[in-house]
């Protein structure tokens, strides 16, 4: 009826005549009938409409979405307007390409196929035709839903991407590691579209991280500042909004070139860094980025998402490159996720190793030293305590300590490798005429070490530990409290074995990180194997032994384990260790990593049973990596309550009258004397309440009340830091407990049943 009324009345004056009942004011029948008109069916209508009407009409529209090359995208307050040329002439080639990538897709042969799923169960479906996504509704429209990514025959590939033949299919949900991994770098991809809608900025590198994304970007004159994060978040939420698909091209570099011409920096990683005739990019919404993907289906799977801090980089890391701007974000599929990692990050600030490190008088950073740590006695304390917890290992399992020099010539590390590689992060001194470097590593220094005397096959292996001083010369811009720092101490080791020898060696090692890391600081740990990279150095055969070996020495802990194929280092495979601290912050501490080309680089060799030279295996190890690094991460995970053997504040003695002193400095003797930490205040004028909350506020472990009554019975009152009275305890029995918890290293010295 409406469509007939249009033939034969001037559309103002159907407008007026439509009753106001039925569409509410004149604003109202407006925006009902620009909802009604504006479909892409009903365009041709406009053609005969007066103009200024037709232009009423699309301004609403214009308000709300951005139209580019055919394409509708809601618009946030805070886009440009308009937005930037690049994205109009990005679009109308991509589309032109996709229609030909698409005809070519459509065209290639399909034929059954079987998809076997982790249970053994098979479906059937057609190459190039069949998705992951379709079989994952085949099983349950909830699963399908929650998959973030799935992988096919082990590599992890776009929900919406066709199988190419037979294959295994996993569907993997946010909890798994690879899938936060693709959920943060499509993440990345959606603050990439929101900076440049923004301000036009010219995009960089935007890779996912430990925990989370960042994007880099260059703008002549723009600086990005804290201000602005709500602004660009409301872009976010647009692009969120339109659920964009995340689609995948396939170009060549030619068009790659004109596709990115206006982006100085992605023409560089064009022309230095792509070596194929092809390579992928990916597109969500106005957005398309150099990129292997694979991604999630569309923006709408990013429900919650926040931009976290900025920073400036160097582009490629390079001081003497061009400055760039960096927005770091993090994100989930749930909106509740995120409001629980932001309590955690209000609780981290809390417990930031800085703070706390200046609070409890534990170490300080001085500007004429950046980056090396001045530790005060009880920071100190703490760090002792740590290589004393190794040293005591290391007793047990077979290493023995070395000390190697601080300072190299210049022709240990062209041997190494290092010089060419390595030099710029490195403290260089010249000394007479010859150049010399202090070491950023122990391994050259051991190489030598072993290559200074012949050895036999029975003699192996040889385990070499060493704490010596390292030195790198990091960016001052980049120094960061412990975790980031020019002067450090690893439990550095370094194991020299016969190939025959490689996986009982892995799994001593992986036995000695189970032990500190879970039953010592109460941390849980992931494992993954890194496999051969292109590039590879060395014989195949020996790769794949090797490879052989870590994998038997994985599953011999009985722990879930992770594969990442071709993530190894050219010079050997790995097996990578996370830990997870007390506020579910993952860290990479642990490394094992076997080297079969240092070995060969210093002419390492051994004797074997015919009196024939081979060349021994290196195994690089370390379990607290950098103390320095550690000591950081276990301030923050125990939040300054250390565990009693790790405590620089074991005990204070709080006297109820000054007629026990010469009892409490006895008491502090026998304390002292028997190796622990024990403080006295003999002339403190406070009242005893506050003594005792003042030392619990400064985590003392334990506070010892002594009166007239403990004097008389030889006991001391014991309370706990967290105010649980255990009571009137004998000297005797108190030191006995204290030992027990160092020895044992004992978590909680807070249970009760510690006591019995």
């Amino acid at each position: 009826m409406l469509l007939l009324l249009l033939r034969v009345r001037p559309f103002p004056s159907l407008i007026r005549s439509i009753p106001p009942a039925a569409y509410g004011n004149r604003s109202m029948r407006l925006n009902n009938l620009r909802t009604l008109f504006l479909g892409q069916k009903s365009k041709h209508l406009f053609k005969s409409f007066p103009f200024p009407f037709y232009r009423s009409l699309c301004s609403a529209a214009s308000d709300k979405y951005h139209f580019v090359n055919g394409h509708k995208m809601s618009k946030a307050p805070t886009d440009m307007s308009p937005w930037p040329a690049f994205i109009d002439e990005r679009i109308k080639l991509w589309d032109k390409l996709k229609k030909e990538y698409d005809a070519e897709i459509e065209a290639k042969e399909s034929e059954p196929i079987e998809i076997t799923l982790p249970d053994g169960k098979v479906h059937e479906g057609k190459s190039w035709r069949t998705t992951p996504f379709e079989i994952a509704e085949r099983i349950s429209k909830g699963l399908a839903e929650a998959a973030v990514i799935s992988k096919v025959n082990g590599v992890v590939w776009d929900l919406d991407r066709p199988f190419e033949g037979n294959a295994t299919l996993e569907l993997l949900k946010f909890e798994d590691d690879e899938a936060k991994q693709v959920f943060w770098h499509s993440s990345a991809h959606v603050l990439g579209e929101a900076m440049e809608r923004y301000c036009g900025g010219h995009l960089c590198y935007g890779p996912p991280i430990q925990e989370g994304f960042y994007y880099d970007m260059w703008h002549e004159n723009r600086t990005i500042c804290p201000e602005d994060f709500p602004k660009i978040d409301q872009i976010v939420k647009a692009a969120v909004k339109d659920k964009q698909k995340f689609e995948r091209l396939e170009m060549t570099k030619e068009d790659l070139l004109e596709m990115f011409k206006y982006n100085e920096f992605k023409v560089r990683i064009i022309k230095e860094k792509i070596n194929t005739p092809k390579t992928t990019v990916y597109r969500c919404g106005p957005l398309i980025d150099l990129c292997r993907g694979p991604h999630v289906r569309h923006t709408g799977k990013v429900k919650a998402m926040a931009i976290t801090k900025n920073s400036s980089s160097y582009w490629e890391g390079k001081a003497d490159a061009e400055s760039l701007q960096r927005l770091y974000g993090i994100s989930f599929p749930d909106s509740k996720q995120l409001k629980e990692w932001q309590k955690l990050q209000e609780e981290a600030a809390k417990r930031d190793h800085r703070k706390l490190g200046k609070e409890q008088d534990l170490f300080f950073f001085h500007p004429l030293s950046p980056g090396s740590a001045f530790w005060y006695p009880k920071g100190a304390h703490i760090y002792n305590k740590l290589t004393d917890f190794i040293r005591k290992q290391y007793r047990r399992r077979g290493f023995t300590e070395v000390i190697t020099p601080n300072m190299y010539n210049k022709k240990l590390w062209e041997t190494s490798g290092h010089w060419q590689h390595y030099s710029e992060d490195m403290f260089k001194i010249e000394v007479e005429k010859e150049e010399f470097g202090l070491k950023p590593m122990n391994c050259p220094g051991h190489c030598l070490m072993f290559g200074h005397m012949p050895h036999t096959y029975n003699e192996l292996p040889f385990r070499f530990a060493d704490f010596g001083v390292l030195h790198r010369n990091e960016m001052s811009g980049a120094l960061t409290g412990l975790t980031r720092v020019r002067r450090f101490q690893q439990d550095d080791a370094h194991i020299f074995c016969r190939q025959d020898q490689i996986a009982e060696e892995i799994k001593q090692c992986l036995d000695f990180l189970e032990y500190a890391y879970e039953k010592v600081f109460g941390f849980t740990f992931k494992l993954n194997l890194s496999t051969r990279p292109e590039g590879f150095l060395g014989k195949i055969e020996t790769w794949d032994q090797a490879e052989a070996d870590l994998t038997e020495a994985l599953n011999a802990t009985g722990r879930k384990w992770a594969l990442n194929p071709g993530d190894g280092a050219f010079y050997g495979p790995k097996i990578d260790i996370t830990i997870q601290d007390a506020l579910k912050r993952n860290f990479q501490c642990a490394t094992i990593q076997l080297d079969f080309q240092l070995p060969n680089q210093f002419d390492l060799s051994y004797f074997d049973e015919k009196g024939e030279k081979q060349r021994p295996v290196m195994i690089h190890r370390a379990v607290l990596g950098s103390v320095e690094r550690m000591t950081a991460i276990l301030t923050e995970s125990y939040g300054g309550k250390w565990p009693f053997w790790l405590s620089p504040r074991q005990c204070k003695i709080i006297t109820v009258h000054e007629s026990v002193r010469d009892y409490a400095k006895d008491v502090k003797k026998q304390i002292f004397d028997a190796g622990f930490e024990v403080e006295y205040d003999e002339f403190c004028g406070d009242t005893m309440n506050k003594q005792v909350r003042n030392s619990q506020l400064a985590q003392f472990n334990f506070i010892l009340v002594l009166g007239a009554k403990e004097k008389e019975n030889g006991t001391v009152n014991v309370r706990t830091r967290d105010n649980a009275v255990r009571g009137e305890v004998p000297i005797e029995k108190l030191l006995a407990k204290f030992r027990r918890f160092a020895d044992e290293y004992v978590a909680d010295t807070e249970k009760a049943e510690e006591w019995e």
